[in-house]
């Protein structure tokens, strides 16, 4: 799925996006264990998220050359892991290195249609895809489900637990709404025998 999204004018490389989720998914199941957590990850198109937020605190990682950023590197996904603990987003450069941490996201949130029970960590990530180039990660602090956003709309959804995957098909929406049936329908098939 992140080869699809990269490539459909996202300014994304699908490796970085993929160790992106991972991250994510990593997070959403610590958090079972340390208390909710959640996060917001922002991938690429970093010129123009940086310009639509700003700093919620001093920024952790400001002072780290980029070379120590790298999110292929596994301390700094251990480093990830713990900041989550704070409020505000990640910002993830197109080539997988984290420019910013703890950003309040300043998106509209204009033709933005979310399910009821999102909160404004979701709302955030539909609208900074939607009024960018950038690709949205939520790791949901209420459910522990890691959520992806393209262009403004969920895209792709990770549950904990194989009878939750029927509460995917009513959020999708779009093109990306067979690819998902499809995917489900191979798990379904794949958990059954």
């Amino acid at each position: 799925m992140a080869g699809i999204i990269c490539g459909e004018g996202r300014n994304c490389d699908p490796e970085v996006l993929e160790t992106v989720i991972e991250i994510a998914v990593g997070i959403a199941r610590h958090s079972v264990e340390r208390g909710r957590v959640g996060a917001l990850f922002v991938v690429g198109d970093e010129e123009a998220v940086l310009k639509k937020s700003k700093p919620l605190i001093l920024d952790p990682l400001a002072n780290y050359p980029k070379a120590m950023k790298d999110i292929r590197n596994a301390n700094v996904q251990g480093t990830l892991n713990e900041l989550s603990k704070l409020d505000g987003a990640f910002v993830i450069s197109a080539d997988g290195y984290v420019l910013s941490a703890a950003r309040y996201i300043e998106a509209g949130s204009h033709d933005i249609d979310l399910p009821m029970g999102f909160g404004s960590r979701h709302m955030a990530a539909a609208s900074i895809s939607k009024e960018t180039n950038a690709v949205a990660i939520v790791v949901s602090e209420s459910e522990g489900a890691v959520r992806l956003f393209n262009d403004g709309e969920l895209v792709g959804e990770i549950i904990r637990g194989i009878w939750d995957l029927e509460k995917i098909k009513p959020h999708i929406r779009g093109k990306y709404e067979k690819i998902v049936e499809k995917d489900l329908n191979l798990t379904m098939m794949v958990k059954r025998t």
